[in-house]
């Protein structure tokens, strides 16, 4: 099936207990790149997607690197180095990467709408969908932990401005990470910002900050953890002591920054990369070409996730370790996954 739809995302998560579209409503009133890409029924709803992103203008101050830092490349090895770590987290292996300007933080919600605002882009969260012939409202994924047998339900209306639902709002929140942003979404912000996503081999070198062989960007040791990350402490998903003074997302620069300078690489809330997931993905080392997976495209459409949120815990997924890795499909908003971009020098 493509892409896996929000109705189908909620029983996935339903099973893993965890982590056909039409313009309905613009962001500001305007609907810039709508046109012939979404109304072309000879295309499926990824190359839709695609083709509209395409069509998105970069800004014109595309070549600033403001709220970016250069970071130095270099070798190291990729893969898990834990107890905790899963099984497609190796073989261990070594991945060279270039120098990079890399966004010191998340993307905040105060750039987000920027992008908005600029180019009249709708997220995928704010259009409806159509599963098996049946139309379904605009919405997105939230955490409910009131839920043992699902914890994620899908909320109508829920989107970026409001990640929680209709009452939700982001107003005074301009400097915590945009969520409720689908694959597609991070995709055209980047494109609009001269820039892109990751890949996720650059996305684990960046967030280990130098330090190879450590299991936490700040060491070993888990203690120290609610002073370094916004996670989840306590008995999972049932009570949070909130060690680390947050209960959901925090501002990003929350948290020390890791030694390249990087803010929250590591919890808060995960982040998009540009890489298909493969469960094997190490093992299929000959299949890459320019340091990543160029298979934008197949069955499952799942793609690399990697960070951490505030919604995981040292008990359960532990996705704050450098090497953990996770994935989504690429229609699929959530209130804990946003992005951050990098660009090439």
């Amino acid at each position: 099936m493509l892409p896996t739809s929000r109705i189908s995302l909620f029983l996935l998560f339903t099973l893993l207990s965890f982590s056909s579209c039409k313009n309905v409503e613009s962001e500001n009133n305007s609907e810039k790149i709508s046109g012939t890409a979404s109304e072309d029924n000879s295309l499926n709803f990824h190359e839709k997607m695609m083709a509209e992103i395409e069509k998105i203008e970069i800004r014109e101050d595309s070549i600033s690197t403001e709220g970016m830092i250069k970071v130095e490349g270099g070798t190291y090895t990729m893969g898990g180095n834990s107890q905790q770590a899963r099984q497609d987290e190796f073989p261990q292996h070594q991945e060279t990467i270039k120098d990079l300007w890399v966004d010191q933080t998340e993307v905040t919600n105060a750039q987000f709408r920027q992008f908005i605002e600029a180019t009249g882009y709708v997220t995928t969260a704010k259009k409806e969908f159509e599963v098996n012939g049946e139309t379904y409202p605009p919405g997105a994924m939230v955490f409910d932990p009131e839920n043992p047998e699902a914890w994620w339900k899908f909320v109508k209306g829920a989107n970026w401005k409001q990640p929680e639902g209709p009452e939700s709002t982001i107003k005074g929140k301009d400097d915590l990470p945009v969520v409720q942003i689908s694959w597609y979404d991070a995709m055209a912000y980047s494109k609009w910002a001269g820039k892109r996503l990751p890949t996720e081999a650059e996305f684990e070198y960046l967030a280990r900050g130098g330090k190879e062989k450590q299991i936490y960007y700040w060491g070993d040791d888990f203690s120290k953890a609610p002073d370094f990350v916004n996670f989840h402490q306590g008995d999972f998903p049932v009570s949070n002591s909130q060690d680390d003074n947050f209960e959901n997302a925090s501002s990003v620069k929350s948290f020390p920054a890791n030694d390249f300078g990087l803010y929250d690489m590591a919890g808060n809330a995960w982040e998009w990369t540009l890489d298909t997931y493969y469960p094997n993905a190490y093992g299929r080392l000959e299949s890459r070409t320019d340091g990543y997976f160029k298979e934008y495209f197949n069955a499952d459409q799942h793609k690399v996730i990697r960070g951490g949120s505030f919604l995981c815990s040292e008990s359960y997924c532990t996705g704050y370790r450098n090497s953990a890795r996770m994935s989504s499909t690429p229609d699929s908003s959530l209130e804990h996954l946003g992005f951050r971009c990098v660009k090439d020098i």
